[in-house]
């Protein structure tokens, strides 16, 4: 294995050489060493000799963007860190992690190993990725968006949605099939009826194919999925383009085109700038920043921005909150809604619903993803026509059984999200992105076409 070697000044050279031999004798090998900084141990009047070429970082470029070039370059299998605290600190490292995994390096240290979450070979039409930073970013609405958009613009999009309950083997639900009886057999049959493949099918009305995926790893890596599976069915559909949803934090394992990053204002800013934050903004190009109008989100935004703007200058960032959409006629009626939004954010839908849709929200429940809580606020609320629920979590085990029950109507909710700040709306960006990924689609092409046959089959 091909190893880059980061060595830094707070080592004697001596030791340096010593730990990469060291690397040889475990049967790495070590083909060139980047220098981080520190020089405490170093002679001023010495010349660091790690017994390999040895490349440094200058003052006007970061450890992360040498990095970046030596890899692109050099192209080792890995790189494997010898710094150390205080050269590069924990969130100094997980920025140079980021910029290995991103190009699709393993990151080595004396107890750690973190390998990239995409390493399977792209789809065969143009692939946009809709990311997460954790769960209830508003991830799921924003791909429901990004579907309607390439769909409004004749691009024959399909959407693959990884959940964590997901279905056992890739399931599809076309445009009009999912209904409310439908979803209540589901239900009763023991399976997820709001899983995130219904909901975007629901809410967009384009052909969506469900996956499932179990556990999260610190870079987007999932234990288990059958997205990929879910993806070739698409593929088989005919989508000209394939819109994957990630579930919570996990990505899809195949590469993409062009990635939309959703970052809920409300979160820590820490999970965007640090921890593996960013590797997910290495690898979008749009950046959306959800449930501004909160105020931990006023008081966070400058700060994600800024985090945006040092990782990823490229990327356009718009600042927006959700507007609450029914898919039903809710005007004039007595309305109980449940969201899993937190409260702050549930009270201005409320009040939103009222405004714009003309209907009166006699009571709301934040509790959608806890069933018990859910029931509760269920089972005391006051008489209500008209269910007004997001799909999501405990909306038809729960929310919808309890509601019919009452002899109450059920309409479903899409949360869309509207751009506060940016240089444009957020339609317009989303077909920007979409028509990038189409580009690089058609150049990724262009570019295996123009290969020997032989080193086409290789890469078969």
């Amino acid at each position: 294995m091909k190893v880059v070697v980061l060595v830094d000044g707070e080592h004697y050279p001596s030791v340096t050489r010593w730990a990469i031999d060291e690397l040889r004798r475990r049967g790495l090998e070590p083909i060139a060493a980047l220098f981080v900084g520190g020089g405490e141990k170093l002679d001023p009047s010495a010349v660091l000799d790690p017994g390999i070429p040895l490349r440094g970082s200058v003052p006007e470029r970061s450890v992360a963007s040498a990095l970046g070039a030596a890899i692109d370059e050099l192209a080792p299998d890995a790189i494997y860190d010898l710094s150390d605290e205080p050269v590069l600190g924990y969130r100094e490292r997980m920025e140079v992690a980021a910029v290995a995994l991103a190009r699709g390096t393993a990151y080595l240290g004396p107890d750690f190993r973190l390998d990239p979450p995409v390493d399977q070979d792209p789809l065969p039409v143009a692939t946009v990725a809709v990311l997460g930073i954790g769960k209830r970013t508003g991830k799921t609405a924003v791909a429901g968006e990004t579907a309607r958009v390439a769909a409004a613009h004749g691009f024959d999009p399909v959407v693959v949605a990884m959940g964590r309950g997901g279905p056992p083997e890739p399931e599809i639900a076309e445009t009009g099939t999912v209904t409310l009886d439908a979803l209540l057999g589901l239900a009763r049959r023991g399976r997820h009826a709001a899983s995130d493949y219904l909901e975007i099918a629901a809410t967009s009305g384009v052909t969506t194919v469900g996956a499932r995926r179990a556990g999260g790893g610190l870079a987007g890596r999932s234990s288990s999925t059958n997205v990929r599976a879910a993806a070739e069915v698409a593929v088989g559909l005919g989508a000209g383009t394939v819109i994957v949803d990630g579930s919570g934090a996990s990505m899809p394992p195949f590469p993409w085109d062009a990635g939309i990053l959703v970052v809920s204002a409300t979160a820590p800013p820490e999970y965007l700038g640090g921890y593996l934050g960013p590797l997910r903004l290495l690898l979008s190009d749009l950046v959306v920043v959800t449930m501004a109008r909160s105020p931990a989100g006023l008081q966070n935004i400058p700060t994600l921005r800024s985090h945006a703007e040092r990782l990823n200058a490229d990327a356009r960032l718009i600042v927006t909150d959700f507007e609450p959409q029914p898919l039903g006629d809710v005007q004039g009626r007595d309305v109980f809604f449940t969201t899993t939004a937190p409260g702050a954010v549930a009270a201005r839908q409320a009040e939103a619903l009222e405004r714009t849709h003309g209907c009166r929200v006699v009571g709301w429940s934040a509790r959608l993803a806890d069933r018990a809580g859910l029931a509760q606020d269920l089972d005391g609320a006051e008489a209500y026509e008209v269910l007004l629920s997001e799909l999501k979590a405990a909306a038809v085990d729960v929310a919808c059984d309890r509601a019919m029950a009452r002899g109450a109507e059920v309409v479903f909710m899409d949360n869309r999200a509207v751009a506060l700040e940016g240089d444009m709306d957020l339609p317009t960006a989303l077909r920007e992105t979409i028509g990038l990924a189409r580009e690089r689609s058609t150049q990724r092409d262009d570019h295996r076409n123009d290969q020997p046959s032989d080193q086409r089959s290789e890469e078969r």
